[in-house]
C-alpha cells in the first residue's frame, strides 16, 4: 500500500511538473511570437482601443452602473442594453451590423478613407464626400508645372486695400500684435483652373500658385479687420525633400515651425493650418448672393488632450459662418485611428484648427471670397471673445 501511495504521489508530481514545464514553454513561445511579428500585427494598447472603440458606449455605461447604482437612474427609458452576442460579434469581427462601412472598409481597397466621423454635417455633407489626403510621391509634388494666374484681379484687390487705409483706427485693433498664426502643412496643394497642362486632380501641385496664396489673402483680410496675422512662408514639401523625409511625415516637419513661431511670439492665440481638399467642384463650391464661393470644412484630430477645446472653437465658427453665409461651411469632422494623423499639431494650442479651403476645381477668386468671409466671421468671434474677457 505504501508503495502504491508513493507511486501515486510521484506520478502526481510528474504530472504537475510536466504541466508547469508545458506552461513555461507556451509562455516563452507566445512571447516570442508577439515580439517577432511585424509591428502592425502586434498586440498593443492602440489595437485594444481599435477593438473597443466601436462598441456601443451604453455597454460601458451599464458596467459603471453595476458598481454605482445611481447611474441606473439616468438610463434613458428607450435604451436597452445591447445583446452580449452582438458585443462579442463586434469585438471578434470589427463589424457593426448597422454600419456597412465597417465591412466595405476592410474589403474594398481605398474605402477606409471614408472611415471618419462627422461631428457637424454642413449642407450636403455625408460619408461619401468627406475630405481625404491624397499622397502622391514627393517627386510629383515638387515637379515644375506651368501656372496661370489672373494678375489684374490681384491689382484690383490692391486698389481696394488702398481705399480702406483711411478707415483704419475706427475699428478695434491688436496694435501690431500678431495673434493669429497661419501655415500650410501641404504647401504645394494647387488648383486645376490655374494649371493649364494638368488634368489629373491627383497631380494638382505647384510651387507658387497654391494654397499659400489663400493663407496670404486670409492674413491680409484679418489685418483689415484689425487682427494681426503672421504667415509661415516655409515650403514644407521642399523641407521634406531636403531632409529625405516622406510626404506622410509632413506634419512632423511643419510642427517644428509651429513650435518655433509659438516660442518666438508669445502673442499667438490662434493657429490655422490651411489645406486644399481633393473633392470636386460640385462638392466644394457654393453660390451665395450671386457670387461663387469655395466651401470650407473644419477638421479636428482626436488623439490629443486639447481636442475638446478645438472642437468647441471650430463648432462656434461653423455656426457663425452658417448664419451669415449659409452653405459655405461643409461642417466639422473628427479624425482619429491608425490610417490618419489624428493630431495635426493641434495639441500645441487649444485654438488650433485645420481648415480645408475649396477643392482641386476651385479658382483663386472663389477661394479669396471664402477667405474674406472667414476673416469677417472670425473677426466678430475674436472681438466678442476679447470683450467677454475684458481685454481692451
Amino acid at each position: 500500500m505504501k508503495n502504491k501511495h508513493l507511486k501515486r504521489n510521484v506520478n502526481s508530481i510528474y504530472r504537475k511538473s510536466g504541466l508547469y514545464l508545458i506552461s513555461i514553454v507556451v509562455l516563452f513561445v507566445s512571447i516570442g511570437i508577439l515580439t517577432t511579428v511585424q509591428p502592425a500585427y502586434r498586440f498593443s494598447s492602440s489595437l485594444l482601443t481599435e477593438w473597443t472603440r466601436d462598441i456601443d458606449g451604453f455597454v460601458f455605461y451599464n458596467l459603471l452602473s453595476m458598481e454605482n447604482r445611481a447611474f441606473k437612474q439616468a438610463f434613458p427609458e428607450d435604451r436597452q442594453l445591447p445583446k452580449l452576442s452582438g458585443v462579442f460579434f463586434q469585438v471578434a469581427t470589427n463589424l457593426k451590423p448597422d454600419d456597412p462601412r465597417s465591412l466595405l472598409g476592410n474589403e474594398i481597397p481605398g474605402f477606409s478613407i471614408y472611415d471618419q466621423q462627422i461631428l457637424i454635417a454642413g449642407e450636403g455633407t455625408n460619408y461619401t464626400n468627406l475630405p481625404f489626403e491624397s499622397s502622391p510621391p514627393l517627386e510629383e509634388v515638387l515637379r515644375d508645372r506651368e501656372a496661370l494666374i489672373d494678375e489684374p484681379k490681384e491689382e484690383e484687390d490692391q486698389i481696394d486695400d488702398e481705399t480702406q487705409e483711411g478707415t483704419e483706427g475706427e475699428n478695434p485693433t491688436t496694435d501690431g500684435r500678431k495673434v493669429v498664426y497661419i501655415y500650410n502643412t501641404h504647401t504645394r496643394e494647387s488648383f486645376l483652373p490655374h494649371l493649364p497642362d494638368v488634368t489629373d486632380p491627383d497631380l494638382a501641385f505647384h510651387g507658387e500658385v497654391n494654397i499659400t496664396k489663400v493663407s496670404d489673402h486670409l492674413a491680409k483680410a484679418l489685418e483689415e479687420k484689425g487682427i494681426g496675422a503672421q504667415v509661415e512662408d516655409t515650403d514644407i514639401d521642399q523641407v521634406l525633400n531636403d531632409r529625405g523625409m516622406k510626404r506622410p511625415q509632413a506634419y512632423d516637419a511643419s510642427r517644428e515651425f509651429v513650435e518655433e513661431a509659438i516660442a518666438m511670439n508669445g502673442e499667438i492665440q490662434y493657429i490655422f493650418d490651411l489645406h486644399r481638399d481633393s473633392a470636386r467642384k460640385d462638392i466644394t463650391t457654393k453660390e451665395i448672393n450671386g457670387e461663387s464661393y469655395a466651401r470650407i470644412m473644419f477638421v479636428v484630430g482626436m488623439e490629443h488632450p486639447n481636442h475638446e477645446k478645438n472642437i468647441e472653437v471650430a463648432s462656434e465658427l461653423h455656426q457663425l459662418i452658417e448664419k451669415k453665409y449659409p452653405g459655405l461651411s461643409r461642417g466639422l469632422i473628427k479624425s482619429e485611428g491608425p490610417r490618419v494623423n489624428g493630431v495635426y499639431n493641434q495639441d500645441l494650442s487649444e485654438n488650433a484648427i485645420l481648415i480645408e479651403f475649396g477643392g482641386v476645381d476651385n479658382d483663386l477668386d472663389e477661394l479669396y471670397r471664402a477667405a474674406d468671409a472667414v476673416a469677417e466671421i472670425f473677426s466678430d468671434y475674436y472681438w466678442d471673445a476679447e470683450a467677454v474677457q475684458g481685454n481692451p
